[in-house]
């Protein structure tokens, strides 16, 4: 304990008076007459000081400190923080949770006539005011109180979006002159008549920079002692106090700076002793100490990240970045997730995501010579969308060496491109789930006979509604060249059976099989539509691990699918909650289509191509999928609590990935299933009808350019559950219908929800764009240019018969044509070989 808290030495007669005339408002008056000479010796023209002085304004605008946004997840049933994020490194305490020591040090040092002025040290102001003349540097005698003016300015110059206008803020809240200097004395003067002296320090306490991103004296003490600030002793309070006046020189996380910041310390502890603050004793007990820092490195960033949750923190950010509700712009989302101190309690259980991260480590390297194999699994909870793990076989890194370092990425393989950088991967047969629910939502049966023999269909033949009709012929073939006859749904997906499927779809509409998908969650990860010509009924389009687990989760769900979340709640640091991002669960098909569904997809798990997953705790259902040469391999399965999507395919390149771990996805999901089924639990599926119900449906109409009531009205009428989407760019006027799932002019069963989207008129900036050439390119190839020459609105894909000059998987035309402009935000089409 110091000597004595509360002393305060004797000061000369002047000092006294000039303390008493502080206190009682008297020190603007007289600080005015006292700068009178200077101000006519440095040439500033005026009639009269003292109105110049009480003509700066007294009044200073304080607004809430920058804090640091936490991220929180579930570990042993206890809530434990795994991510932060800041602009400045701080902790608000009260003076009660602040070391004595500190406190006094501050005073003794940078203030020591802090609770005897009104805000201005006269004394010491006229001397440096005197000084200034010749240095022009309006330098030294800030009392606290000052300091902590000029730090609320900065601080409000650095909450300033508009970057020219936040450098001349921050210009004017630090310039070196005489203008500044006297600002800060009228302004803390009216600060002090505004707040009393413990409030003040407390303020001045938890603003002041310690050096790089580390602000206030909690954060401080916490990252270079490693303790609390009531923590701190004498000598490293002195040190910490040190830090303030000149923070690149005396910061002790820097080694060169250890004989800077003793020496400096040293003048701390003296200026202490000589304040009464400490006895003889505890001052030199603390000279003789050397400086030891015990510097603890924070878990800012992602990157940082503890739990092997960084690919899920990445995704949590980006889901605050992306969202309207969080700012305007992007930039003002971004300052706000630094800055707000967001306390956001994640949906992610650290236990399962150990299980799954461990699943996917022992079976797939991060790096394979020459090969750029990855691996990815999303688990989400069944009827809620909480994304409860997020792993792939990567190391997460954000650093621009990321590129140099195999097997190390900042790309999510788990989320759609807009949540992480990726673009999905074909899925294979796991798509055959979206033609086996429309199969039963057309009224077809379980046991119906289905001619599964290897022929060449007529693309014309399979109906669309929606779009142009398909032309040309195709020969589909199944795995390993196997030859089937008659077959039917439960046993086709059993073995994943391709002919019996296109058999299935040609009796569909591939509308539907596309809207089912959609529905349900099964997006392409680019943003764009799903296809929907018959190729995309064995799996062509690129979708994410999450949203193939969102979509196996809505089968299991009775049909009813909720888009993930990853966010429970959120809170500021006073309790004050905010919005956070919500599910929306739509009934995507029937809980009698569903539960056919299911009946065969647990079939697939106990007997089929899925049953070296399962590992038989409680009721499981899956699929399978591998596209063609088996560059990517898929198995997605749920039970009723919990559905998991793994991955493990080429992220980029065509080679068969066969010797690289094509088996282990049984593995992994194996695995992650053994912890999932015992933590979670699960029941049985829910039975299909012996009889089905025909099903009740009607046609969809086009409601684009509607409005949301006239819309509404219209699908209720026609016995459908509505759903508004949020509102996106398109050139309908605002508020009238942009987009419809399922789609205008489709048949659909009645019980099942339609999507509305409204329109939030044209992108702004979306400008005029000019279509390029991206005939002859692969398909990936031209979306990928298209989305580089900045293009933000819609890519419909149509197919045409392949031919020697454009073969199968290319651009064959585009509409516009190349060289045409077009509104940036409006609709492509493009033609490619099939």
């Amino acid at each position: 304990m110091s000597a004595s808290e509360n002393a305060v030495p004797s000061r000369n007669l002047l000092g006294g008076l000039l303390g008493l005339l502080g206190m009682s408002g008297i020190a603007g008056v007289l600080i005015a007459v006292l700068i009178t000479p200077i101000v006519a010796v440095a040439g500033v023209a005026t009639n009269s000081t003292i109105t110049l002085f009480e003509s700066l304004p007294d009044y200073l605008e304080i607004g809430d400190l920058q804090q640091k946004t936490e991220l929180y997840a579930k570990q042993g049933g206890k809530d434990v923080r795994f991510a932060e994020f800041y602009a400045q490194n701080r902790e608000e305490v009260d003076l009660d949770q602040i070391s004595q020591y500190a406190i006094d040090a501050a005073i003794s040092t940078e203030d020591p006539r802090f609770y005897e002025h009104g805000g201005v040290d006269v004394i010491s102001a006229t001397r440096a005011l005197f000084a200034s003349i010749l240095s022009d540097s309006g330098a030294g005698a800030s009392t606290i109180t000052m300091q902590y003016v000029r730090n609320v300015r900065v601080q409000t110059a650095e909450s300033i979006l508009d970057p020219a206008k936040r450098e001349e803020a921050y210009k004017e809240a630090t310039e070196q002159s005489m203008g500044r200097k006297l600002q800060e004395m009228r302004l803390a003067i009216g600060v002090e008549q505004q707040y009393d002296k413990q409030d003040i320090l407390r303020g001045y306490l938890n603003i002041a920079l310690f050096g790089g991103q580390v602000y206030g004296i909690e954060s401080a003490a916490q990252y270079y002692f490693g303790k609390p600030a009531k923590d701190l002793t004498l000598a490293e309070s002195a040190s910490l106090i040190a830090t303030v006046q000149n923070p690149n020189v005396y910061r002790v996380d820097y080694p060169e700076n250890l004989e800077n910041n003793k020496m400096r310390r040293d003048y701390v502890l003296m200026r202490m002793l000589d304040e009464g603050k400490i006895t003889q004793e505890e001052h030199d007990a603390a000279v003789a100490e050397e400086v030891k820092p015990n510097v603890q490195q924070s878990k800012h960033g992602c990157q940082n990240a503890e739990g092997n949750a960084q690919h899920f923190c990445d995704y949590v950010r980006n889901v605050i970045l992306n969202d309207p509700a969080f700012g305007e712009t992007f930039e003002e989302r971004l300052f706000n997730f630094q800055t707000k101190g967001y306390q956001i309690h994640t949906t992610i259980d650290l236990d399962l995501q150990a299980a799954t991260q461990q699943a996917i480590s022992e079976s797939i390297n991060s790096y394979y010579e020459g090969l750029n194999i990855g691996s990815a699994s999303s688990v989400v909870e069944v009827g809620t969308g909480r994304v409860l793990a997020m792993a792939q076989n990567t190391v997460f890194d954000e650093t621009a060496e990321a590129a140099n370092n195999p097997g190390h990425t900042s790309i999510n393989y788990n989320t759609d491109y807009a949540y992480g950088g990726s673009t999905g991967f074909q899925v294979g047969s796991t798509y055959k789930m979206f033609t086996l629910a429309e199969w039963f939502a057309s009224g077809h049966g379980l046991q119906e006979t289905i001619s599964a023999q290897n022929r060449t269909f007529n693309l014309a033949n399979f109906r669309t509604s929606c779009n142009e009709p398909f032309g040309g012929t195709w020969s589909p073939t199944n795995e390993g060249g196997v030859k089937v006859g008659a077959t039917n749904a439960v046993t086709a997906t059993m073995n994943s059976t391709n002919t019996a499927f296109v058999a299935m779809a040609e009796k569909l509409d591939q509308c539907r099989i596309r809207d089912t998908a959609m529905a349900l969650g099964a997006h392409r990860a680019d943003g764009q539509i799903n296809q929907d010509n018959p190729a995309a009924v064995l799996g062509t389009n690129e979708v994410s691990p999450l949203a193939m687990a969102v979509a196996t989760a809505g089968l299991a769900n009775k049909g009813k699918s909720c888009s993930p979340i990853a966010i429970d709640s959120i809170t500021l640091h006073d309790g004050t909650e905010v919005p956070a991002p919500k599910s929306s669960c739509v009934q995507a098909v029937t809980p009698e289509v569903a539960a056919q569904a299911n009946y065969a997809l647990e079939r697939t798990a106990n007997g089929g191509s899925v049953t070296s997953a399962n590992p038989g705790i409680v009721p499981m259902m899956g699929k399978t999928g591998t596209s063609e040469n088996a560059n990517q391999t898929w198995l997605v399965a749920s039970t009723t609590k919990t559905a998991v999507a793994t991955w493990i395919g080429n992220v980029t390149g065509q080679s068969d990935i066969e010797s690289s771990g094509l088996s282990q996805r049984w593995t992994i999901v194996r695995k992650i299933m053994q912890y999932a089924m015992p933590a979670y639990g699960g029941s049985a599926f829910e039975a299909p009808p012996q009889r089905p119900t025909p099903p009740q449906s009607a046609t969809i109409p086009d409601l684009t350019g509607r409005t949301v009531d006239e819309a509404k009205t219209a699908l209720e009428q026609l016995g459908y559950t509505v759903n508004v989407g949020q509102p996106i760019s398109s050139q309908q006027t605002a508020g009238t219908i942009a987009a419809q799932l399922p789609s205008p002019n489709t048949t659909v069963n009645k019980g099942t929800t339609v999507t509305i989207t409204p329109s939030a008129g044209s992108t702004e900036g979306a400008g005029e764009f000019t279509m390029p050439d991206v005939t002859s390119m692969p398909i990936d190839t031209a979306i990928a240019e298209l989305t580089k020459a900045n293009f933000s609105g819609t890519i419909r894909q149509f197919t045409e018969p392949a031919t020697a000059e454009s073969p199968a998987g290319t651009v064959v035309r585009t509409d516009p044509e190349p060289g045409i402009n077009i509104p940036g935000d409006s609709e492509i089409k493009i033609y490619v070989a099939q």
